[in-house]
């Protein structure tokens, strides 16, 4: 996660080098906050979106551990507590 910091930083900083120009009057400055909310608004529903794939996954997992603990309670003739 440190590494995204990182790479937003960069990204941002080269997106600030390669508009140097001033903004000239209102339309330039609007064009380009937009475009930096825009940039923004991408990065963060691509995290929003890493993050919910992460939690599918861990969802996944926990659900395969719970049945093969259940695999392995019933090879062993323990039966198990029912929530």
């Amino acid at each position: 996660m440190v590494d995204d910091k990182v790479e937003m930083n960069n990204e941002a900083e080269s997106y600030s080098s390669i508009n140097t120009n001033d903004p000239k009057n209102v339309q330039e400055l609007t064009q380009y906050v937009q475009s930096l909310l825009q940039t923004i608004q991408d990065k963060f529903q691509n995290m929003s979106d890493q993050i919910l794939t992460r939690i599918d996954e861990m969802g996944n997992r926990i659900d395969d551990l719970e049945k093969n603990i259940g695999d392995l309670m019933t090879q062993a003739g323990v039966e198990g507590t029912e929530k």
